[in-house]
């Protein structure tokens, strides 16, 4: 026989199916389930209770009784109190549920890392400085394009000071900013304060960490007290935040000096941000990709000795490539996010822009590291070596794999191993990072909303199939809300308005369930195809994407000098002639198996001992 408890339930099942009249006069929906509920608890347990009535008659005190009786069914029908509202949430408030790249799960991995380097796992291995020998650099220019670990080097040794380096890095950006448009905010009075208190404070023999007196830029996503952080939106260029973000608080306490807020795409999307477009120094007459531009750029045309991007799904990559410099994609979670504009949770990741790979493995051994702010993250062992030998290693190669690059790693020790096709999972409609996004920005979403006087529940569905289809609204321009008749100004296409954020508002819980489900597959089957490999070369900008879900690491590296071929880019390229370009460095990438990040910057490092298209220059006035 049926318990109560299981003939309650039963009812609430059915009356949940019930269709209610919202336009009946009486109770709301909350009253209407709430009472029926109680009444078909009474009508079930209503002949155990005293005094029990047919359930068209039923009085309060016999509900009551027989609820009360009912294992604490009253309790849990109370409705919610009158005008509670829910916990408000921002931009940055994390989820419970974290994504972990490791396929055994982060218990595993720690229980692999203890079996192997026990407690010195968890212990941050330093990096080392070499000093500097030779004649040193006497033009600005030629100070401005050293790398940083030399910069640092110089600083060490007395020949060059914080605040000379500080001073010619910011000339550069004053004077090249209208050309390149890199950067959001400048911190002029601030970056020379600081390279003064460092240069007393190397005077008194106190050196902070390897990048003491190097000044540097963040993306402008990043909270800094006292400064605007824009998102590269109009909407928030006067936001300023009262605390730091956690990696300019380490990259502080190393010894750097923040000089400018570098742009950003609007939201983290492309080169195009409420200052206009961002360049990339080789070719003016092009973007300087996205989204981390402005560190892309100032990089690239040594107005800053090296900057902090973030990427989502190719924000540190693409950009990298299109200036022709160094950098390093971290594996997921390696980093602290805390402080930066969220896009996702479970993709979003912290890296260095620099101009070598040595620079990458500086900066990258000051960041890494758990923070108990940012729940993704974990401490794995780091340790550059720049004496590697190639043939210890097992590097893939893919048929596709620039030659140049291959050839020369060839040459230096390599033995490579062909590799096929990366593992893929059909199904995953972008892995629900449409919905991150949603999640992210909503409280931005329900405000503009309010300002456009849009319904949120009447947006347009997401495409099933075609432009659109693996994110909220692809590259078409976003459809009009109902309502919005033709020849009235849509006001999901205003400048301020970015329509992927709310295509992942109408995505079902159950469908973003099961894409994480196939995300997991995705993972596990990466797991096994990098089981018997350190790294792999694949061909140009291949497998950013799929990296982005399993969270695997990559360095990008210069590897010839010559004509890119980047296309037009924007809307009607195809039937446009492309554009003249002029020689600049060339890159590839190199992906790493989880936490190689060390394995895969010390062979791009060995690369770069043997050639120099990483130190080539561009021409700017």
């Amino acid at each position: 026989m049926n318990s109560p408890i299981d003939l309650l339930e039963q009812a609430q099942a059915e009356l949940a199916a019930i269709d209610y009249d919202e336009t009946a006069a009486g109770l709301d929906r909350r009253q209407f389930m709430f009472r029926s509920l109680v009444a078909a608890a009474a009508s079930a347990f209503g002949a155990r209770a005293a005094g029990a009535q047919p359930t068209d008659a039923i009085g309060a005190d016999a509900i009551g009784s027989a609820l009360a009786e009912s294992a604490g069914v009253w309790r849990s029908l109370q409705p919610p109190v009158q005008g509670q509202t829910p916990v408000p949430l921002g931009n940055g408030e994390a989820p419970a549920l974290q994504f972990m790249p490791y396929p055994e799960g982060t218990g595993a991995l720690m229980e692999k890392l203890i079996a192997e380097r026990g407690a010195a796992a968890f212990k941050r291995t330093p990096f080392v400085v070499e000093p500097w020998v030779g004649t040193v650099p006497t033009s600005a220019e030629d100070l401005a394009f050293l790398p940083a670990h030399r910069i640092a080097a110089l600083i060490r040794a007395r020949k060059l000071t914080s605040r000379r380096i500080t001073d010619i890095y910011l000339e550069r950006l004053e004077r090249l900013n209208p050309t390149l448009n890199c950067v959001v905010t400048l911190m002029a009075d601030s970056a020379r304060a600081e390279a003064d208190v460092l240069d007393k404070e190397l005077a008194a023999g106190k050196i902070r960490g390897p990048l003491h007196g190097v000044p540097y830029g963040v993306k402008d996503l990043f909270a800094t007290k006292g400064v605007p952080t824009s998102w590269g939106s109009a909407d928030f260029k006067d936001t300023v935040y009262d605390y730091d973000a956690e990696i300019v608080v380490r990259l502080r306490a190393a010894g750097a000096v923040l000089l400018a807020k570098l742009s950003t795409g609007l939201f983290a999307q492309n080169d195009w941000w409420y200052g206009g477009r961002t360049n990339n120094p080789w070719n003016l007459n092009i973007g300087a990709s996205g989204s981390s531009a402005g560190p892309g750029s100032a990089t690239a045309a040594g107005c800053v000795a090296f900057a902090i991007g973030t990427e989502t799904q190719g924000s540190i990559v693409s950009p990298s490539i299109r200036n022709g410099i160094s950098a390093l994609r971290p594996t997921y979670g390696r980093v602290s996010r805390h402080g930066g504009m969220v896009l996702s949770w479970s993709q979003d990741r912290v890296g260095p822009m620099c101009r070598s790979a040595e620079d990458c493995a500086l900066v990258f051994s000051v960041l890494h590291g758990v923070d108990t702010k940012d729940p993704s993250t974990v401490t794995t062992p780091f340790r550059f070596d720049r004496a590697l030998k190639l043939a210890s290693l097992r590097i893939g190669v893919d048929p596709q794999a620039p030659k140049e690059l291959v050839e020369k790693l060839k040459a230096l020790g390599m033995t490579p191993r062909e590799v096929g096709p990366r593992p893929t999972v059909a199904g995953m409609a972008g892995g629900g990072l449409n919905v991150e996004y949603a999640a992210a920005f909503d409280s931005y979403v329900q405000r503009k909303a309010k300002e456009f006087n849009i319904d949120l529940a009447a947006l347009p569905e997401r495409p099933t199939q075609g432009p659109g289809a693996n994110g909220p609204f692809g590259n078409t321009p976003p459809a009009r809300p109902k309502g919005v008749n033709e020849g009235e100004p849509n006001p999901m296409a205003a400048a301020d308005w970015n329509p992927r954020f709310v295509g992942g508002r109408n995505t079902r819980a159950f469908d973003f369930v099961n894409n994480q489900r196939r995300r997991h597959i995705l993972v596990q089957r990466w797991g096994a195809y990098m089981k018997d490999l350190d790294a792999f070369i694949g061909g140009p900008n291949a497998d950013v994407g799929p990296n982005a879900q399993t969270g695997h690491p990559c360095a990008v590296l210069p590897y010839k000098f010559d004509v890119p071929a980047f296309g037009g880019g924007g809307p009607g390229a195809n039937a446009q002639a492309a554009p003249t370009y002029k020689p600049q460095p060339i890159c590839a990438v190199i992906t790493g198996n989880l936490y190689n990040d060390d394995v895969i910057l010390s062979i791009a490092h060995q690369f770069q001992k043997a050639t120099d298209f990483h130190a080539r220059r561009p021409t700017l006035g």
